[in-house]
């Protein structure tokens, strides 16, 4: 299973390359592979009585998500229909998309549709219930690329948004039901939770009730069951090969394939059966009802689908045995009509150019073959013999007439799949008529007349699933064999249990199916009551997508009024209305819920409190001061006051790190505030300011005692206690706070610097606006030479062009001594990091600084000396690095984003102890590197640039770092 999932996620990477290269005729070649392993599913296909093949993969073990594999009787049953007609849609893509004119986008959907074939084969074998919803959620997701194909269209637009909106919500809800099963059961196999619900049925508690409920929102969701029905026709606006595969054979199936893998454990709960029973039959007749309403043939057998779906709902949630095997055949039956039909259409619709059964006459009479092909797929959708879909409906019949629910329910479910199946055989007649049919027309419509010729490859794939329906249809009896392993293994012994066969005798059922047929054709003629009933916007049909359009349009109401309330344009009515909560909410808990004593021990060193004292003077000054340049000095007093307070308890590497980053914010502010006035404006009046104030002061008093309530609140020893020792034995560093930010939460730092390179472009695009442009600027090699040479020459190069009055020679003199030693200092704290205060963010941080010292001291041309290169690729070059490393630990079986030590013995170094996180942490030093010079370059350069128009017209010719003169 496995080596399936490999093989077709290759396929997938494939499938791009081999498309665009060969065209259309390389869907061909991808449908070898589904198709091989639809072989291995037969091969082994599971014994009734014996284990179940497993196979397992460990993934996140900690939170019970591995790759856990179990292929059952019913799993097998749905590979087949995943791998078997996903072959069969490959080949039929192959004649689908020849001569079609617009094929820019046909890799990447072959690329998506393969795809969507593994993750679909990985949800029907998932034994691990959170394993099954990440193939669950890729579902929805690649559904909604595929829905959207025509991107350009508004329709496909929408519908791919309301398909991916509805499935994932439900998916959500899902998502909580499996962690409530999981948690109550102490497992997240559906192996064992079934079991052990099946076991001991005592054991469903409400919660676990509760749970169940949110796993059928998931399910009924998925599969287009009212009152989420509307997606399913609406998404018909993908292209043919998507309905004929995702909305017949695969994606609706999961919600199926998921209530009859629940139900031998939960089918018994009300809460079940109202949700199951209840809306899979209201499902049927509903959407049967609404597909006589339609003229698009698509769409026709949408709702078709939406029916059929409500009524193996009802089939497989029933909780019996015979019910169970009459719902695997017509989940069976049903992928082969409908995704023949499917195909049908879309030659249809390939060949004339449209769906309209209003614009089709006489096509029978130019294509009897297509015409036999879609006869034979509609004739098994309707229930008439010897088809398939015969066998299914009859014993769909049988089994719910000899069914053990409680009363009534048996007799209001015949009834409704009688009703149903009624208007099931209405609409395959109006499909058949509507496609074929003559209509009273002595001549073929233009459309017909016009089409061009269907080729054999085209029509290999219905014909094969045509086939395939009267086959199994004759051969029901060995079928039964097949799809009775599950109801079997499941469920307990039936007293009288039904086998599959294509003749039962003269039998109640059978005379049921006389009596449907007959009353199907009297719904389908054209002048019966029921057509002018039909053709009414009846009440109680509604419309379930104007419900959607509306309940989107009152969350669009609900959220602007929101907006309109908190966001008001005013920048501190937002940061006041935030802090007024931050204060507010955790007051209040902590008053209404219980707490214990705190322990207070008042000591604190003279050092401490003197720091302390100046901070707090240093705040209190920065709400009164208005000079902007002040106010930022004053604020920086509290900021390198905190790096005190560190350095005082014991905290060296925060207290580096928080120095070199108040240091460079501090550079940031004054680049900033060169363009703004010196003074900032009264804003307010005096009783505002007054309480912008007090605010400040109940958030700091609301910290401090949070503080204080959380250090009495732990009962058990701090987890900080052992981080040092863990530090060293997992990431082989005396450094806790550098291999905390290294190995033992890599990926948060990962984010974190991938944060860090977007707010880096973000502020290159806001100043630059037009165009990033690559490296600093630099003085061209001609005028560098004639500074060096001559008597006058300067410390620095870039500073020869700057105007004498912003030049400092002492500046310019220190920044040429001390550059050197802080770059040296800089690549010890890079290398001494895991083991003393340093890393790769506080070397790259020093690194930025003597950047910083240079471009103050020579101007914007000094950066381009000091770095020649394009800050873009130093940012990209540190995330590449940074990715590296979860390579490397993998290479050398650790797991991503961990430390593998190498030790060994060098000349001149001797004992040498490397760790692969040194490669993320070069990472995080060029992003730091890349970042301060992107800053530079953006509010520095660039706005030096724009304020000195003379400078801009300079006859001094400067160069860019790739050689290039700019002027």
């Amino acid at each position: 299973m496995l080596v399936i999932l490999i093989c077709l996620s290759l396929a997938t990477l494939a499938a791009p390359i081999a498309v665009g290269r060969f065209g259309a005729r390389a869907f061909l070649g991808l449908a070898v592979v589904p198709a091989a392993a639809l072989v291995w599913v037969i091969a082994v296909w599971p014994v009734a009585g014996e284990p179940a093949r497993t196979e397992s993969l460990q993934w996140v073990p900690a939170l019970h998500m591995n790759v856990d594999l179990r292929l059952t009787e019913l799993g097998a049953i749905m590979s087949v229909l995943v791998l078997g007609i996903g072959a069969v849609i490959l080949v039929y893509c192959a004649g689908y998309f020849t001569g079609v004119s617009s094929t820019r986008k046909l890799p990447t959907f072959a690329a998506e549709l393969v795809a969507f074939m593994a993750v679909m084969f990985g949800l029907v074998v998932s034994d691990n219930m959170l394993a099954m919803y990440v193939f669950w959620e890729l579902t929805s997701v690649l559904s909604f690329l595929l829905v959207g194909y025509y991107a350009e269209r508004a329709t496909s637009r929408r519908a791919a948004t309301q398909a991916l909106l509805v499935t994932t919500l439900g998916g959500l809800a899902m998502l909580v039901g499996i962690v409530e099963l999981g948690e109550h059961y102490g497992s997240y196999l559906f192996s064992e939770v079934i079991a052990r619900a099946v076991a001991d049925p005592s054991s469903i508690s409400l919660g676990v009730e509760v749970g169940v409920v949110l796993i059928l929102i998931g399910a009924i969701s998925k599969s287009a069951i009212v009152p989420f029905h509307f997606w399913l026709p609406g998404a018909m606006a993908a292209p043919t090969p998507v309905s004929g595969y995702l909305h017949a054979a695969a994606m609706v199936k999961a919600g199926i394939y998921l209530v009859a893998l629940l139900a031998p454990a939960f089918a018994h709960l009300n809460a079940w059966r109202v949700i199951v029973l209840g809306l899979g039959v209201l499902t049927m007749i509903l959407a049967g009802w609404r597909a006589l309403r339609e003229f698009d043939l698509k769409l026709i057998l949408a709702f078709g689908t939406v029916s059929q779906l409500g009524m193996l709902m009802v089939l497989v949630g029933g909780g019996e045995r015979n019910l169970m095997l009459a719902g695997m055949t017509m989940l069976t039956a049903h992928a082969l009509f409908k995704a023949t039909l499917f195909m049908v259409v879309g030659i249809i619709d390939h060949a004339t150019g449209t769906r309209d059964i209003r614009r089709l006459a006489r096509l029978g009479d130019r294509q009897k073959v297509l015409a036999v092909i879609a006869a034979l797929a509609a004739a098994s959708m309707a229930g008439i013999p010897p088809l398939y879909g015969f066998v299914g409906k009859e014993a769909a019949l049988e089994t719910m007439l000899h069914s053990s629910l409680p009363e009534p329910l048996p007799i209001v479910l015949l009834v409704g799949m009688c009703v149903g199946s009624a208007l099931t055989m209405a609409y395959s007649i109006r499909f058949l008529w509507g496609a074929f049919g003559s209509k009273g027309h002595a001549a073929p419509t233009r459309a017909v007349a016009e089409m061009h010729a269907i080729g054999p490859l085209f029509l290999a794939g219905p014909a094969l699933l045509a086939a395939l329906s009267l086959i199994d249809g004759i051969a029901s009896r060995q079928l039964d064999q097949v799809l009775s392993g599950y109801p079997d293994d499941a469920f307990a012994p039936a007293s009288e249990p039904y086998h599959l066969a294509l003749w039962h005798g003269f039998t109640l059922p059978l005379l049921l199916t006389a009596l449907i047929i007959g009353a199907g054709v009297v719904i389908a003629q054209p002048h019966s009551p029921f057509a002018r009933l039909r053709r009414r916007n009846s009440v109680l049909l509604g419309n379930a997508d104007r419900l959607y359009d509306g309940a989107l349009r009152t969350a669009d109401w609900l959220s602007l009024r929101m907006t309109q309330s908190t966001q008001r344009g005013s920048l501190p009515l937002t940061q006041g209305t935030i802090l007024l909560t931050l204060v507010l909410l955790p007051v209040i808990v902590l008053a209404v819920g219980s707490r214990a004593r705190p322990d207070l021990h008042l000591h604190a060193s003279p050092l401490f409190l003197a720091i302390s004292l100046l901070m707090c003077i240093a705040s209190l000054t920065a709400v009164l001061l208005r000079n902007r340049l002040a106010t930022v000095l004053v604020v920086s007093v509290t900021g390198y006051g905190t790096g005190v307070v560190f350095a005082i308890y014991g905290a060296p590497d925060l207290a580096l790190t928080q120095f070199l980053v108040e240091t460079l914010t501090l550079v940031v502010f004054v680049l900033v505030l060169r363009k703004l006035p010196a003074e900032a404006p009264i804003t307010g009046s005096r009783p505002s300011r007054v309480v912008r104030a007090l605010l400040g002061v109940a958030v700091a008093a609301m910290v401090i005692v949070v503080g204080v309530a959380a250090r009495a609140a732990r009962t058990a020893a701090p987890v900080a206690d052992r981080l040092p020792e863990q530090a060293y034995r997992f990431g082989y560093g005396h450094n806790t706070v550098n291999v905390i930010l290294v190995d033992i939460r890599a990926w948060d730092t990962f984010g974190e610097i991938s944060v860090l390179l977007v707010a880096a472009t973000g502020v290159a695009s806001l100043v630059f606006r037009n165009r990033r442009f690559g490296a600093a600027p630099r003085v061209s090699a001609e005028r560098a030479a004639a500074e060096i040479a001559s008597p006058g020459t300067t410390w620095l190069i870039g500073s020869a062009l700057r105007d004498p009055r912003h030049r400092s020679l002492v500046l310019e003199i220190t920044a040429r001594l001390v550059f050197p030693t802080i770059m040296v200092v800089s690549v010890y704290f890079f290398f001494a990091g895991h083991n003393a205060p340093g890393g790769g963010f506080a070397g790259g941080l020093t690194a930025g600084l003597a950047l910083v010292l240079r471009y103050l001291a020579g101007g914007r041309y000094e950066i381009g000396e000091a770095l020649p290169l394009d800050a873009g690729r130093i940012l990209g070059t540190g995330l590449l690095l940074a990715a590296a490393g979860t390579v490397v630990s993998l290479l050398f079986g650790a797991p991503a984003m961990s430390s593998v030590a190498f030790e060994f013995t060098a000349p001149v170094f001797g004992h040498v102890k490397v760790v692969t996180a040194l490669i993320f942490d070069a990472g995080v030093y060029l992003i730091v590197v890349g970042l301060v010079l992107d800053v530079l370059r953006s509010l520095g350069a660039r706005l030096d640039l724009e304020g000195s128009p003379a400078d801009m017209t300079s006859p001094i010719p400067v160069q860019s770092a790739a050689g290039g003169e700019l002027r």
